[in-house]
């Protein structure tokens, strides 16, 4: 497997837009040998190949996500950057986003995919334009690393973030100062939004998750139940369940509904492992349809589960790092993205006859 690209020289400003890569695509053989004939390996995508490999980053990448279309990547990364990526034809980086002076850990598109949300170890956040690739606003206030960045899926768009320095915020995207901060004893890894921005799940290095009242600023109740720290939170889209992630090497899930029984933790997945040396956040999250789990793992794989079932229905090779981010398109079910410590990230798709 070849590198879709490599970065070329780095544009002048504090945000530029990268012209369209020269560099060759990597095309991956879809054919197999059968006697005197080839058989062709059916595709379940629309990508241009089964497996690709995109390169540009000069550090480990953190954090990757589709936008709500499918067709864009945007992918944050230990140099400082976030590359923008086509996820279809010749999946070119089409863009670089600079201005952070630290690395970028967490991303976020905003609904209608026009402005992208980032979370940096320079203890901002940044609000970009994707069309400029400007930074249109700074928020600043976290007095530590900002680990986590979420934006709230219905009603006003609102964004909320996880520091280092113990608090959660609450911002508006179009205005500079934030509008709370709600302050913990405790790191904060990551957070989340419940529905209609008025709930937040928070998780860090205590090992618990926190439920909050954004109108109240308050724990209303915990999820206790992992043994390690909570490197990832993620709601599923119909609102009503809870993944996480933490570095005790499981998955979890638990049901967030208003009424739900008081023990509300549902099932434990396994087989992605945590690292006890690089401790980076690994992330987990549900596909659109919320009937799978996806997550990085330490051991260099893709581990996606069957929710119901539990099992694990892909363990995928590839990386040659830590898996740091994983996520299933949001359009397209069979399409699968991930970002690692070895710099690159993949795209590629499961393949019908492996696909539940």
């Amino acid at each position: 497997m070849s590198d879709k690209r490599k970065t070329g020289p780095e544009l002048e400003g504090s945000a530029a837009k990268r012209p369209r890569a020269t560099s060759s695509v990597a095309v991956v053989n879809t054919s197999v040998s059968s006697g005197p004939l080839i058989q062709q390996v059916q595709r379940s995508s629309n990508l241009q190949a089964p497996i690709i490999q995109l390169s540009g980053h000069q550090g480990e990448v953190y954090a990757c996500r589709f936008d709500t279309s499918g067709e864009i990547i945007a992918s944050g990364s230990q140099d400082k950057t976030i590359l923008l990526w086509n996820t279809y034809g010749s999946n070119d980086n089409f863009g670089v986003i600079k201005g952070h002076k630290g690395a970028v850990l967490d991303l976020a598109f905003s609904r209608d995919s026009r402005s992208l949300f980032s979370a940096s170890s320079d203890a901002t956040l940044g609000v970009w334009d994707i069309d400029s690739g400007v930074r249109v606003r700074k928020h600043v206030g976290h007095e530590d690393i900002v680990n986590s960045v979420d934006r709230t899926r219905r009603g006003p768009e609102l964004l909320l973030s996880g520091s280092d320095d113990g608090s959660i915020a609450l911002w508006d995207p179009r205005v500079k100062e934030s509008i709370e901060y709600m302050e913990t004893d405790f790191p904060i890894l990551s957070v989340a939004f419940g529905e209609l921005g008025n709930q937040a799940f928070s998780a860090g290095i205590d090992h618990e998750i926190k439920v909050w009242d954004l109108r109240q600023k308050n724990v209303i109740y915990t999820l206790p139940g992992h043994t390690d720290a909570v490197t990832s939170l993620n709601v599923s889209d119909n609102m009503q369940f809870l993944v996480s992630r933490s570095m005790d090497n499981t998955v979890r899930t638990w049901d967030i509904r208003p009424f739900a029984p008081e023990t509300r933790q549902l099932s434990i997945y396994e087989g992605a492992p945590s690292s006890d040396l690089e401790k980076n956040l690994i992330r987990a999250s549900f596909s659109s349809d919320g009937s799978r789990i996806i997550s990085g793992a330490a051991d260099r794989t893709v581990v996606v589960w069957n929710v119901e079932s539990k099992k694990i229905l892909y363990k995928l090779p590839g990386h040659t790092g830590s898996v740091n981010d994983a996520r299933l398109s949001p359009t397209e079910p069979n399409i699968i993205l991930s970002s690692s410590t070895d710099r690159t990230l993949m795209l590629g798709e499961i393949s019908i006859s492996e696909a539940f």
